[in-house]
Formats: C-alpha cells, sequence, structure tokens
C-alpha cells in the first residue's frame, strides 16, 4: 500500500488545493517517499483522513493529535511567513465577525450568537474556549445565549457570519490569512476583532506503516524546502517561511489549555 499526503486541512479553496498537492507531490521526490497525493479538498471530512493507517504526510490538528493515546509520528511542522508568527512554528485563532457589523471588540459580541466547526478542533473551540476565560466572572460564566454548531469544518463559519447566522466566529488565523492570500471573497467579508495566543502549527504527520528511514527522509525533505528554488513561489503562495521540528512535547499545550478551561467549569463553549 502507497501512503498518501494530504493537505485538506488548509485546502480551504482550488487554488490552495493546487498548491498544497505541488508541495506535497514535490516532498514526495524529494525525499524519495511514494506518496499518493490525496486530491481532496474541503468539503472532505479530516475525521475520516486522521482515523486512515495508512498517512503518509498529512496535515492534523495538534488537539486531536495531543488526545490520541497511538498518534502518529511527527514529521514537521510549517512557520508561517506572515510578521505576526515572528518566524516560529505556530498559529492564532482569530475571531471574525461580517466587515459590516458594529461589532469591533470581542465583548461587543457577547450575548450575540457563536458558530463553531467541532469540539475537538483547537482553532476552532479549544483555543476560543481558552481565551473566553480571562472575561469570565462569577456574575457572567457564558457568553453566548446561542451556538451554531458544530459545522464540522470552518468555512461554514465563516460562511455563518457572512450570512447573518451567527455574531461571531472562531477560525485557524494561518487559515484565514491564506484565504487573504489567494483572494477568497469570502476572506473580504469578515473582520477580526479578537487574537488568541500563539499554539504549535499543525504538524504533518505519518502512520506507522511508514517505516523510520523514510519518516526521516520526509523530515528532512520538508526541512529543506524553503532552500529549494524550484519549489520558492509555491511557499510563497501558502504563506511559507520554512519548517522545523516538532516534538510530542511541543503539542502539550492543547491538553494543558483544554485542562484550564475545565478546571474552571467552563468545559463547553457558551
Amino acid at each position: 500500500m502507497t501512503p498518501f499526503a494530504s493537505a485538506r486541512m488548509y485546502s480551504w479553496s482550488p487554488s490552495l488545493t493546487a498548491a498544497w498537492q505541488r508541495l506535497l507531490a514535490w516532498v514526495s521526490a524529494r525525499s524519495a517517499v511514494p506518496l499518493a497525493v490525496l486530491d481532496k479538498a474541503d468539503p472532505f471530512p479530516l475525521d475520516e483522513i486522521w482515523r486512515r493507517d495508512d498517512m503518509g504526510c498529512v496535515f492534523m490538528c495538534g488537539y486531536p493529535w495531543a488526545m490520541r493515546r497511538d498518534p502518529p509520528h511527527l514529521l514537521a511542522a510549517p512557520v508561517p511567513a506572515p510578521a505576526r508568527y515572528g518566524g516560529r512554528p505556530v498559529y492564532f485563532t482569530d475571531f471574525v465577525v461580517r466587515d459590516d457589523s458594529p461589532y469591533t471588540r470581542l465583548e461587543d459580541t457577547f450575548g450575540g450568537v457563536l458558530a463553531y466547526s467541532t469540539e475537538h478542533s483547537h482553532s476552532g473551540y479549544n483555543a476560543a474556549r481558552f481565551h473566553l476565560l480571562a472575561y469570565r466572572t462569577p456574575a457572567r460564566p457564558t457568553f453566548y445565549r446561542q451556538l451554531v454548531g458544530p459545522l464540522i469544518r470552518q468555512t461554514p463559519v465563516i460562511e455563518a457570519v457572512i450570512e447573518g447566522r451567527a455574531d461571531v466566529g472562531p477560525v485557524d488565523g494561518y487559515a484565514l490569512d491564506l484565504l487573504h492570500r489567494h483572494g477568497d471573497a469570502r476572506a473580504k467579508r469578515v473582520r477580526v476583532v479578537a487574537t488568541t495566543v500563539a499554539a504549535p502549527s499543525a504538524p504533518l504527520v505519518a502512520s506507522p506503516m511508514v517505516d523510520e528511514a523514510a519518516r526521516e527522509r520526509l523530515t528532512g525533505a520538508l526541512l529543506e524546502a524553503h532552500t529549494a528554488p524550484e519549489i520558492a513561489a509555491t511557499l510563497d503562495e501558502l504563506l511559507l517561511a520554512r519548517f522545523a521540528r516538532v516534538t510530542p512535547a511541543d503539542l502539550d499545550v492543547f491538553l494543558e489549555r483544554a485542562r484550564a478551561a475545565e478546571a474552571a467549569g467552563y468545559a463547553k463553549l457558551a
């Protein structure tokens, strides 16, 4: 069985899907590890991908990775190029509202409607819950009169905000930056009113069926990508400065933030 590669997690538009496929095909060739590059974009379900045992080079959210008893092997993590990432393998969650809404601060949306993707998403749920902890008081244990979700994916969260079915929604900031880079109309119709603290970037992972030598070659190709002229334009399209090594300890923060919210009695967004 040939392992597969997928950037479905960040394939939020046709042009993004094409760019990720070019990068993953290059990684396969550079590493001499045969990979079947999955031609799957939004809305193909991520859970279905992450349950497979033939992952060769696949983006996976760090929160469900950390919750797994048998997590796949870590290869590398992206370092986004925009200045706000500070040259680190991190990302943020952005709270978005409709561009013509009256909201200027996250607090303005309290009492309204919040859309979310799924509870096992860090960017779409766990990060938002941890961020909102700072606003909780005995008199205000919750914030929203209604939740719209789970919408499973994050593009429907953006669409719910645009269509007025929700006042605000948390989305992956790197993915939102990618939509802006690719001129996606949806990105132009929302505005960011708050941003969370940084979290480790979603890593690329491989299943145990990929042997250690092949995994190291894949990691090597990812770490060398920013030095290869033939892939430079694609990295620019994907707002990637480079890739960096990642360890299991780097991803402990996801569980720490989940436990902080649960310990404070804020297990569910509301």
